[in-house]
């Protein structure tokens, strides 16, 4: 799980926002300002031309053992064009016809209603913590269509002043770190589910008129 904050990223310019709910992918890369090899080696994998280039690997290894087979394979697009349709359509992704198998719609919608949970929750602590006394925020959960991969998983706090993406201070982050994600729901689960519904980008609202005495006072003892 990425948070998605100023601090967080070397391009923190990606998160202006236009409408809300702001998504990240297919239209921006996001770049963290910690990453370790493993993490990095998964975002490049989000980036088509890398997924191109992999899958025509095979052809140019070919290419380049039996150079009698070079011009032949260079006037192949056809070729070309299915091998990259099958990886990214067969390979990389759940076919539509396997989705409903993934998961059971009943445990699906359980997974679903304890995100939310947890996701109000970690958006009460916040809004309390912040004094904020009316206003809309939304905890935006996006993940990877790619379904071969480990998951990747964005969340960033957009609120409908402005509309912005908040930046989230060092306790605020460790709120959504400590209360997504817990006691047996993972982004795993979450994968499974975003691929059976085919549905990649969860937004959950809050209003933080909604926030109670009792999360402000807690806020406020910290």
């Amino acid at each position: 799980m990425l948070i998605l904050t100023h601090t967080a990223l070397r391009n923190p310019a990606i998160l202006k926002v236009r409408q809300l709910p702001r998504k990240f992918f297919g239209r921006v890369t996001v770049w963290p300002r910690l990453m370790p090899l493993g993490l990095l080696l998964r975002i490049l994998i989000e980036m088509q031309w890398v997924r191109i280039a992999l899958a025509l690997s095979p052809l140019v290894a070919i290419a380049l053992i039996w150079r009698a087979a070079a011009l032949p394979l260079s006037q192949a697009p056809l070729l070309m064009l299915i091998i990259i349709w099958w990886v990214e359509t067969r390979l990389l992704r759940v076919p539509a016809k396997r989705r409903a198998a993934l998961i059971d719609a009943a445990e699906a919608e359980r997974g679903l209603d304890l995100l939310r949970v947890q996701a109000r929750a970690a958006l009460t602590k916040i809004a309390a913590g912040r004094e904020m006394r009316a206003g809309q925020l939304h905890l935006v959960i996006e993940q990877s269509e790619l379904w071969s991969f480990a998951p990747l998983t964005y969340v960033s706090v957009q609120s409908e002043a402005g509309p912005e993406v908040l930046r989230l201070s060092e306790a605020e982050q460790a709120v959504l770190r400590e209360g997504l994600f817990q006691t047996g729901f993972g982004e795993a689960q979450l994968q499974r589910i975003n691929q059976s519904q085919n549905t990649f980008l969860r937004d959950i609202g809050f209003d933080a008129r909604g926030v109670s005495a009792h999360a402000r006072l807690a806020a406020a003892l910290g």
